[in-house]
C-alpha cells in the first residue's frame, strides 16, 4: 500500500438500534477496515443526539465519529456497505490527510519565524560592545538660514480667474 492515507468517517445510526446494535455495527466497520489492511486510528461514540432535519420520520439518531487509515479500497468498500445498511441514516467520509499536512506546514512555518526573531545573540543578555551606542537624535527644528537641509517642493495649483 503506497503512502496510506486518512479519511474521517462519520455514520448516523438509527434511533430504533439499541447499544448492542450500535457496538455490532462498529465492529462490523473494524473488519471490513482491518480485513482490507487499514487501521481505525481513533473512534469515538458522540451518543444520541438530534438530527438537523427529519431523516426517514427519526429527529434523533446515535452519531459515530471514526479516524481511518488505509486506501481508498478501504474507503470504496466502506461505502457500499454502509448505503447497504438499513440502521445506518447518514454516513459520510472525508480524506483529512491534506488538512493535517496544510496545519503541520503552518505550524512549522510559525515556529521558524518565532526561532527567527529569538536569534541566538539578539536578546537582552548580549554581552556590551566596545563602543558606547549612539544617543538617539533629537528632532532638528528647521531655520530658515540652515542651507544643509533642502527645502521640500511642494507645487500647488493655482486656480484660474475668470475673466
Amino acid at each position: 500500500m503506497p503512502d496510506p492515507r486518512q479519511y474521517e468517517l462519520m455514520y448516523v445510526i438509527s434511533p430504533d438500534v439499541g447499544e448492542d446494535g450500535v457496538v455490532a455495527l462498529n465492529t462490523q466497520v473494524d473488519e471490513v477496515v482491518g480485513g482490507l489492511g487499514g487501521r481505525i486510528e481513533k473512534t469515538d461514540n458522540w451518543g444520541r443526539r438530534r438530527l438537523a432535519y427529519e431523516v426517514d420520520n427519526h429527529r434523533e439518531g446515535t452519531y459515530i465519529v471514526s479516524l481511518i487509515e488505509g486506501s481508498g479500497e478501504i474507503i470504496r468498500e466502506l461505502d457500499r456497505k454502509l448505503r447497504v445498511l438499513d440502521s445506518v441514516l447518514r454516513h459520510l467520509i472525508v480524506r483529512v490527510d491534506e488538512d493535517l499536512r496544510k496545519a503541520e506546514r503552518a505550524r512549522q512555518r510559525r515556529q521558524d519565524r518565532q526561532q527567527r526573531r529569538r536569534r541566538p545573540g539578539a536578546s537582552s543578555s548580549r554581552a556590551p560592545s566596545a563602543e558606547p551606542a549612539p544617543a538617539p537624535e533629537e528632532p532638528r527644528e528647521s531655520k530658515a538660514s540652515d542651507a544643509s537641509a533642502p527645502e521640500p517642493t511642494v507645487e500647488v495649483e493655482k486656480p484660474k480667474e475668470e475673466q
